[in-house]
């Protein structure tokens, strides 16, 4: 595919002007020696830019260029490691509510709740591989079946999408950006659902995803074998276990219902031990109590048996910050999510910041048509699952989806990469996190190998099941269409964003929660109706776009309607008026603290006083009508024209 070359009126515009430095004839003649072809493009927009530089400007660049790509691998490093913590810190706080909500198995057996708690605790430990492994031991403890075990599956395929939600929220400050990080970020959530909103139904109907790995499984002579390979784990690892390491057994130990593991910190302060079992002589009340006849023999008027006990020796402890600390673990979790929170923030505004001052002019238009451009027409349709490949070899490199799809974050909000090809880059993330999980179930042992390799595939088959929906044909690809519209109303009122995380991770899945433990009556009583609205409207709003004459002339708008129920708008100006006047609050508290101070000042120096304490507010608000006014004027101007 060809790419323009600069405009042949260049020469004369460069001889008409003789101020022009000699360079720029260097650089049109390099324009012009090249083919026009891609490599060619790189090359020439490299060469042409050397040409302008002497042999000290030359070694500048290059050490310049090395320097930023170092910095930016240093900084994707504590990217990747505050994420790291960051889900260390969110088990601290509620890793063992999570235990707990996976205890009551009455509430399990309804495929709608376990669907929100897998959602809910996934949200609440940041990993899917917790809950999944929480899930695997459950079962293999026969707490919970595998056809049970699947609603929860796909919870945590949606709770899971909630962290590259959250890195776009750091993209704020420029409202192009956000709009582009947003939706990029929001396409992973919108596919979640969408699939979830067909496919559970089916499942539940059907069962076909537990038939389908069922006779899977049966047809594998399964063996344990040697433990998953753990790539990225090997450079992160080193530098986040000197910060902190948990016992995830506590979550999974108080979901299978040890009672004693409530007590138990899930801080690891001993790295390695070695148990044993000590036989001992115990007296029990009668010989019934015995383990075994043969092992047990009457001692005048006291009964003796044998007796296995486990003996934990302690022989190295963790070397992490928080070894033997005296702190809970909530405060500890809570001390470490606002550090990971500060680390994952002022690197991600670090990194965007490098990438805008690394990838602009040429280097960035060559970089965005390499990666958005697909293949010639025979094969176009190729470069969309040419992407899921490379999105799921890069998540089994890196081990974790939500690594992978808040990285690509930051390069959709810049616009190197579009929403059009995130899609299939986030769809190959979720395929790269299924086979990493299978070969984690692969390397399990024997007592869990068969539950833990059904639930990898359950979840497997789910994500494909969910790209042959949303993906093949065009005009299915709705996430792509339902994030950009969402990327455009979080742009414009971006309080907006914190609302949808609010509602789609943790109001809605709490609501459907507390209504599964009243049971089902309520459950369908109330949601059925709010869902029947709900299709109701979406119905309307899409005939009002595509054939509003079909509709009554009263429906063909919104209008009737209070604005407040069809407009963000009223809503904007509350929240609006509620932050300025917690703003004036604070500015008040802050100008009663330093009267003291500002009486001193104004004492020393009066003169100075009374000519430098105009009230800056005003000023500014004087600034903005003016520029207010030349606005309205422009725009006036416009409409006259």
């Amino acid at each position: 595919m060809g790419y323009a070359s600069p405009p042949e009126h260049w020469s004369q515009v460069v001889r008409d002007q003789p101020s022009l430095h000699r360079l720029n004839w260097k650089r049109l003649r390099c324009w012009r020696r090249s083919p026009d072809s891609l490599l060619f493009y790189i090359h020439k927009v490299v060469l042409c830019f050397f040409a302008e530089l002497d042999g000290k400007g030359k070694v500048l660049c290059v050490l310049k260029g090395i320097g930023k790509f170092i910095l930016l691998l240093g900084l994707l490093y504590l990217f990747v490691c505050s994420l790291d913590v960051l889900s260390s810190a969110f088990q601290l706080v509620g890793g063992k509510a999570a235990g707990d909500i996976f205890k009551d198995g009455s509430v399990l057996s309804n495929p709608v709740a376990g669907l929100v708690i897998g959602v809910l605790v996934t949200v609440m430990v940041q990993s899917s591989s917790t809950s999944t492994s929480i899930i695997v031991s459950m079962v293999a403890s026969s707490l919970l079946t595998v056809d049970l075990a699947i609603p929860i599956i796909m919870g945590a395929n949606i709770g899971t999408s909630v962290t590259n939600t959250v890195v776009a929220l750091m993209q704020a400050g420029d409202r192009n950006e956000f709009r582009r990080a947003f939706a990029g970020a929001t396409v992973h959530d919108f596919f979640n659902w969408l699939s979830v909103f067909v496919l559970l139904p089916i499942e539940v109907a059907s069962g076909y995803l537990y038939h389908l790995t069922s006779k899977i499984v049966e047809s594998f002579h399964l063996k344990s074998g040697e433990s998953a390979p753990e790539l990225l784990k090997v450079i992160t690892d080193p530098f986040t276990k000197l910060i902190i390491q948990l016992d995830k057994s506590v979550i999974s130990a108080i979901a299978t219902g040890d009672k004693s593991a409530s007590n138990k910190s899930l801080v690891k302060t001993w790295c390695q031990t070695k148990t044993s079992l000590i036989t001992q002589n115990v007296t029990v009340l009668s010989p019934e109590n015995c383990t075994s006849p043969d092992l047990c023999w009457p001692d005048g008027n006291s009964t003796w048996t044998l007796k296995n006990y486990s003996n934990t020796e302690y022989i190295k402890k963790c070397q992490h910050i928080f070894a033997g600390t005296t702190l809970y673990d909530s405060a500890v979790g809570l001390i470490l999510l606002a550090l990971s929170l500060l680390v994952l923030c002022s690197c991600l505004v670090l990194i965007v910041k490098l990438l805008n001052s690394v990838l602009k002019g040429q280097v960035a238009s060559v970089i965005k048509k390499t990666l958005n451009t697909d293949f010639p027409f025979p094969f176009s349709w190729l470069t969309g699952y040419l992407a899921m490949l490379v999105g799921a070899g890069m998540t089994f490199i890196v081990q974790s989806s939500s690594v992978f799809t808040s990285a690509i974050t930051p390069l959709v909000g810049i616009g190197v990469i579009s929403i059009e090809r995130a899609y299939p880059l986030t769809l190959g993330s979720n395929i790269g996190t299924t086979t990493t999980a299978i070969l984690a179930a692969l390397a399990s042992p024997g007592s869990t190998l068969k539950y833990s390799l059904q639930i990898a595939l359950c979840h497997f088959f789910f994500n494909i099941s969910g790209i042959i929906l949303w993906y093949p044909v065009p005009f299915m690809r709705l996430p792509i269409r339902l994030s950009k519209g969402l990327g455009n109303i979080t742009a414009k009122y971006r309080w907006f964003a914190i609302f949808y995380l609010l509602l789609c991770f943790l109001l809605i899945p709490l609501l459907v929660f507390g209504l599964s433990m009243a049971g089902w009556p309520y459950l369908v009583g109330i949601c059925g109706p709010l869902l029947a609205v709900l299709v109701v409207v979406i119905v309307i709003n899409v005939l009002q776009a595509k054939r509003p004459r079909s509709l009554p002339q009263r429906l063909q708008s919104w209008d009737f309607l209070p604005k407040w129920m069809h407009s963000l708008k009223p809503w904007d100006n509350v929240i609006t008026a509620v932050t300025s006047a917690c703003g004036r609050y604070c500015c008040c508290c802050c100008k009663c603290c330093q009267a003291q101070d500002a009486d001193l000042v104004a004492k020393e120096k009066p003169a100075k006083a009374m000519e430098g304490h105009d009230n800056p507010v005003s000023l500014a608000d004087e600034e903005n009508d003016r520029s207010a006014d030349k606005t309205k004027q422009i725009d006036s101007s416009i409409t006259a024209l």
